[in-house]
Parts: structure tokens; sequence; C-alpha cells
């Protein structure tokens, strides 16, 4: 039998399937291909159930991750461009635009300063919720922001949010709720 006919197994005599690989090091690897072009993946767990090597992060198994990127390349979301956080999202829906005023382009400015002083705007963006958005609003707010610097803040992430929805990042805005309903207008 040739090579391509041999059953591939791991150190535990488990078999891989097509795409997964045992590294020397004792690490899985999962070779996927976009556009034509190889992408990884690496856990040091096969499956959910895997023990962890002693000093190791906690991570996804590396079926999980597969299933992660079945997912998004069947749902033709771009599985590379997930890994982006708030503050790159927003540098790159303001990039779009172009020809706004002195006024708007200062605006732009000062949202972009207040966000880059918060942890949340290092978050990936696939993995912030709905309640997340809400939570950082009202945070926002509880640390005497106002009620015209929360919605101007808004103002820039909803659209960036769904810039991200637009171009098949994420599947629904966070963003996408009343303002009203969460924070409290004092102005």
């Amino acid at each position: 039998m040739g090579i391509r006919g041999r059953i591939r197994r791991d150190s535990k005599h488990r078999v891989l399937r097509a795409g997964e690989s045992m590294r020397a090091d004792g690490k899985y690897q999962f070779k996927y291909h976009i556009a034509g072009k190889p992408h990884f993946v690496y856990s040091w767990k096969l499956e959910p159930t895997d023990k962890l090597p002693a000093g190791k992060k906690p991570c996804l198994s590396l079926r999980e991750l597969e299933k992660q990127i079945g997912y998004d390349l069947e749902s033709q979301l771009n599985p590379m461009k997930r890994n982006i956080t708030v503050n790159e999202l927003v540098e790159r829906y303001l990039s779009t635009k172009t020809g706004a005023k002195h006024s708007t382009v200062a605006n732009y400015n000062f949202v972009k300063n207040i966000l880059k002083k918060e942890e949340f705007s290092e978050t990936k963006i696939v993995n912030i919720k709905t309640s997340d958005a809400k939570l950082f609003l009202i945070k926002m707010q509880s640390d005497g922001k106002g009620y015209s610097t929360v919605k101007s803040v808004r103002g820039v992430l909803r659209p960036a949010f769904q810039m991200a929805v637009d171009d098949d990042i994420l599947n629904k805005n966070p963003f996408e709720f009343q303002l009203a309903g969460v924070v409290v207008n004092d102005s």
C-alpha cells in the first residue's frame, strides 16, 4: 500500500483525520486552505476530553477548532479576519470615511482616543456579544462619561460592527440595540 492508503495515528494510537497531524513536540496541527493558501491551527489536545500537558495554557481542542473553521467556511465567514480587535475594526471603519468635515474627523479622533484607553478595545470582535456591548456602554457612563460621549462612541462602534457583518466577518452586530434602554440620558 502507498503512502496515501496508510492510516495516520497519534502517539495514543488514535486515527487522525485528513489535514490533522501530530508534531514532534506533541502538539496537534490542522492544515486547511483558503483561496489556495495553506493555513494552520494548533492545539495541545486532539479531543475536548484530553488532558492538557503540564504547564500549558488552556486551549480549545484541535477538533473544536476544526469545527469552528468548518462553520466559518460553510457560512462564508473569513476565519482569518475574525481575530481582529475592536481597535483594529474601528481603524478600518474610519479609514473608509473619506471626505468628512473637519468637525466630524475631530469627533472620530475623540472616539478613537477614548477607545484606546479602554480594555474593551483590545477584545477580539468575534468574542463580543450584545451583553458585552451593553455592559461596556454602562461601564463608560458609570466611569463618569456623559451621555453624549457614550452616544458618540456607540455612533462609531455600531457602524463599524455593521461593516464587519457586511464583510462576512461576523454573523450579527452586537451594538444593534436601542441606546435609551441601556444608558440613562442625564444630559
